[in-house]
């Protein structure tokens, strides 16, 4: 999760150690925004939402 352009969602959910199941429901309960989808892209997420995850999954 080093460069610029952010990572996947399943990325995110390795470096988090969690599953992608589980960063969508953080997502679905509002505890996540999800970030802008760049028209013929896909989701990209920084240290921030790493960051979060990681204390969601800690509380």
């Amino acid at each position: 999760m080093h460069d610029k352009s952010g990572a996947t969602i399943g990325a995110l959910a390795e470096a988090a150690g969690v599953n992608v199941e589980t960063i969508r429901f953080y997502q679905r309960k509002g505890l996540m925004p999800e970030p802008e989808k760049p028209y013929g892209s896909i989701r990209r997420y920084g240290a921030a939402e790493l960051a979060r995850v990681r204390f969601i999954k800690s509380a």
